[in-house]
């Protein structure tokens, strides 16, 4: 299904990008450093596995706030419309235990949580000062396909088996798509630019009945800061 997703992205963000390279004035590879923020309990879809989860185990939503990287690779289309093709990747792994539960030994009975994200995005920007501008706001919008995996695995109490404690690995994973919106500010010099943006991802997806929930919710903001480096005319 991922790379059926890839190629489709792959396609369309070739559709978009190529016909642009004549009339680009200058492009530009971005990097990205970042950190992503899932959304917060009171927000998360209903029926979702992390929020379930903590009703039983001991840890905070916030906890899979993760550190993020990525590129992305620029085009002009004119001079105040912008197109991207990106991607960037996040892990997180939270060590937790069960709240209300030990073992017979009285030690903790322990798990851990596990999510990543690899997110593809397609996405056109405004920028209203135009390209040329030193200081360049802008904002867009656009298409995200979330590559992810979500694993939950160590020691785990069987409720409907005398509380049995049995030790185990349960993963799920796949690519769901969803919208981007984004905002940022960077300074562009002749060969680099430098900058700040935010950036807002909402998808979630389908988990079956080894779960404690039957969804994941892929959402969230991520903060990053940009370094381009511009190429072309």
């Amino acid at each position: 299904m991922f790379r059926r997703s890839m190629a489709c992205a792959l396609l369309a963000g070739a559709a978009l990008l190529l016909p642009a390279a004549d009339a680009a004035a200058q492009q530009t590879l971005n990097f990205s450093l970042g950190y992503f923020t899932v959304r917060g309990e009171d927000a998360r879809t209903e029926g979702d596995v992390i929020n379930a989860n903590s009703t039983f185990l001991a840890f905070d939503v916030s906890e899979f706030n993760s550190a993020s990287i990525g590129a992305e690779w620029l085009v002009p289309l004119g001079e105040y419309i912008e197109a991207g093709a990106g991607l960037s990747f996040s892990r997180r792994t939270i060590p937790t235990v069960y709240q209300d539960f030990v073992d017979i030994d009285g030690t903790e009975i322990d798990q851990d949580l596990r999510l990543r994200m690899v997110p593809v995005a397609f996405t056109v920007r405004v920028l209203p000062l135009g390209q040329r501008n030193a200081l360049q706001p802008y904002f867009g919008a656009g298409l995200g396909i979330i590559n992810w995996r979500y694993s939950e695995f160590g020691e785990f109490v069987d409720f409907g088996n005398n509380f049995e404690i049995f030790e185990d690995q349960f993963v799920a994973n796949g690519s769901e798509t969803g919208p981007v919106i984004l905002g940022g500010l960077r300074f562009g010099g002749e060969t680099l630019s430098v900058g700040g943006e935010i950036r807002y991802q909402s998808a979630e997806a389908e988990l079956d009945d080894r779960f404690a929930a039957p969804r994941l919710d892929l959402g969230g903001w991520t903060y990053n800061f940009t370094m381009g480096v511009r190429f072309g005319r």
